[in-house]
């Protein structure tokens, strides 16, 4: 554990936003080190991913599968925004144990509630310690929903290296310029040259720092959204569909869109029938029922419904006052969000051996353990 890690996570990140041209810091240790492409965790969504970044493992072991949940049994439902959720020690909480430092950055409040009680610093944009901002020399962040939120977390991120230099650092950004800019754009091109300029600069403190920069999901554009429990009521079906996807931040997915949907049967003797019902709709790629769903995707049978479906490619599932919109967003939540990239220098594996986020932190863990 003597060597200083960072991971960086830039919400919301497919590849197609780093390019040579427009990234040359990320390339350039992408040749130092290694350049590839790894999957996220299913659904493809930001606490599900963080949770398995975190905590080196899947789903069926941390147990949180969304941003949103709901409880059958007792009819609450709401948002995850504690550590309630998380079944696993994340590398922030075995760091904590071991008195090895550590911070946790990041624009969404939410990860630090849920992921960051035992950081020995944290940061969180939309809550800032004013104590700790003056200290680091930070201004007044941004509204959470600007592009000027990469700026500030990646200055606060080499902020906290120089004046700290904490042993694990975890940088995370939001996704709202991928939910509103696709990666040709002008706003895209800047914020990317942006987060590129200011890892070249954190990678110059100290060359021998393990270094990881991936994301949590990838992002696609999409034309149609649908209302699943609007679908299903009006098909004379009893049931209770919830979008992993939900959370606060409106202003990056306004009919809650993503591409995935729980659905929870309310009476016995549907499952054939509601089947049967899915197979025959255009908008969806695939669905599985929670054993089938939990054995595929390495989920935990209990809190994903009783059917997991998961959208094509133009599609997402949503919130809506009518039951189909025809749109343009920018969103995820589907297998076709799940690749994502991996940049990485100093790494303590050969690249072949990383093939999903969970592996960052798992890898390390396991050294841990051998007191490697």
């Amino acid at each position: 554990m003597s060597k200083k890690i960072l991971i960086i996570v830039i919400d919301g990140c497919s590849s197609h936003y780093i390019t040579e041209k427009n990234t040359p810091n990320l390339y350039k240790l992408g040749k130092k080190g290694f350049y590839s492409k790894i999957q996220s965790a299913i659904p493809s969504v930001t606490n599900v991913n963080h949770a398995t970044i975190l905590s080196g493992s899947f789903p069926d072991e941390h147990g949180v599968v969304g941003n949103y949940y709901y409880d059958r049994l007792t009819g609450q439902e709401g948002f995850i925004e504690s550590s309630h959720h998380m079944k696993k020690d994340s590398i922030i909480n075995i760091y904590h144990k071991k008195g090895k430092s550590t911070a946790l950055l990041t624009v969404k409040g939410k990860v630090l509630e849920v992921f960051g009680a035992n950081a020995g610093i944290g940061i969180n944009l939309q809550n800032p310690d004013k104590g700790l901002m003056e200290r680091l020399g930070l201004e007044t962040p941004p509204d959470v929903a600007s592009l000027d939120t990469y700026d500030w977390i990646f200055k606060a991120c080499y902020q906290v290296i120089v004046t700290e230099d904490p042993d694990l650092v975890y940088c995370t950004t939001n996704d709202y310029m991928m939910h509103n800019y696709a990666p040709e754009s002008k706003e895209a091109e800047t914020v990317m040259q942006t987060i590129d300029q200011w890892v070249g600069r954190i990678y110059e403190l100290d060359e021998t720092r393990e270094i990881y920069i991936t994301a949590d999901h990838g992002m696609n554009q999409k034309s149609r959204l649908v209302d699943m429990q609007k679908k299903l009521d009006q098909a004379g079906f009893n049931t209770y569909c919830l979008l992993p996807l939900k959370d606060r931040y409106l202003e990056n997915h306004r009919y809650q869109e993503g591409g995935a949907v729980y659905i929870h049967l309310l009476a016995d003797g549907q499952m054939s029938k509601v089947m049967d019902y899915l197979s025959i709709c255009n908008f969806i790629d695939c669905f599985y029922d929670k054993e089938t769903a939990a054995n595929q995707f390495n989920l935990p049978v209990e809190g994903i419904g009783d059917i997991l479906v998961l959208s094509n490619k133009e599609s997402a599932f949503a919130e809506l006052k009518q039951d189909e919109l025809f749109v343009d967003t920018r969103t995820h939540g589907s297998l076709y969000e799940r690749e994502i990239p991996l940049i990485a220098v100093n790494a303590r594996r050969p690249a072949d051996q990383y093939q999903a986020n969970k592996d960052i932190v798992n890898y390390i863990l396991e050294d841990i353990e051998l007191g490697a």
